[in-house]
């Protein structure tokens, strides 16, 4: 491998199956956190850029990376601090979702800039009083708030949107990501429900991913792939199987997005995330 990043950066992906081969020059390796070990980290280059792909649904401390994890059973804390401990200062996340309005059609992009917390059991802070200084995190109190109202980095956002249009595809520039427990879909009332407070996508895997990263400074954005109308959108249920294929129809677009995004991005952005 490189011996280092031309510019310095080291980028995070979070993704799925699909992007397992996203880098060149890719090594495997499991990072023990105070959490528990993070699933297997794909460790290579894109171009000039360092790159720690995260397999968001590998099984933690496996060798091999599989689609093992429904999303209320990740183990969030320890993949986004694996990623700190390897100095990971961005990470751009793709996400498959559900559209909550007709206007937002399966095969969409969106690039949001909100969302709504609707998980129940998760475990959703490292500041909860019990990290201990030589966890290795010791530059704020356990006892912390995060200020959110921006919760996705503005520029990460506006560097996805413009590779998008290079590559001819006109994203959903912003919008509310509506997050569930899972892992079953969403009734007809829920997402209509969703649709009256705001939202626009509704995904099981944003959080507590993005609050976790804005807790450790991380700049965080994410490209959500529209899989599927919501629950009682249109007249016609929903299958896992239809998610599959929306996504693969889009893996090819997807990967080329990311792979000119992460090349595309500065060695210093002027955001508030790591404020």
């Amino acid at each position: 491998m490189k011996e280092d990043g031309g510019n310095g950066l080291i980028i995070g992906v979070i993704g799925g199956s699909g992007f397992y081969h996203l880098l060149d020059e890719a090594e495997l390796k499991i990072v023990e956190t105070p959490f528990g070990a993070s699933p297997p980290l794909s460790i290579g280059y894109i171009e000039n850029t360092r790159v720690v792909f995260l397999p968001r649904h590998a099984q933690p401390g496996s060798d091999k990376i599989t689609h093992a994890l429904p999303p209320h059973m990740i183990n969030y804390k320890a993949n986004i601090y694996a990623l700190y401990k390897l100095k990971v200062n961005r990470i751009i996340a793709t996400h498959s979702c559900g559209s909550v309005r007709k206007e937002i059609k399966p095969g969409s992009i969106v690039i949001p800039n909100q969302f709504i917390d609707m998980t129940k059991r998760r475990d959703s802070t490292f500041f909860n009083g019990e990290l201990k200084p030589e966890a290795g995190l010791i530059r704020s109190p356990s006892v912390f708030h995060v200020d959110v109202t921006k919760p996705f980095c503005s520029e990460l956002n506006k560097i996805i949107y413009q590779t998008c249009i290079k590559f001819g595809v006109k994203p959903v520039n912003g919008g509310v990501y509506v997050c569930t427990e899972g892992p079953r879909f969403e009734t007809p009332a829920e997402i209509k429900f969703f649709k009256k407070i705001g939202g626009d996508i509704v995904g099981m895997t944003l959080i507590p991913e993005l609050v976790l990263a804005r807790e450790l400074g991380i700049c965080y954005a994410s490209i959500s792939l529209v899989s599927n109308y919501a629950a009682g959108v249109i007249d016609r249920k929903i299958t896992f199987n239809e998610v599959i294929s929306e996504f693969e129809k889009k893996k090819d677009t997807l990967f080329k997005i990311l792979r000119k995004a992460v090349s595309e991005i500065p060695d210093k952005i002027d955001c508030e995330c790591e404020r």
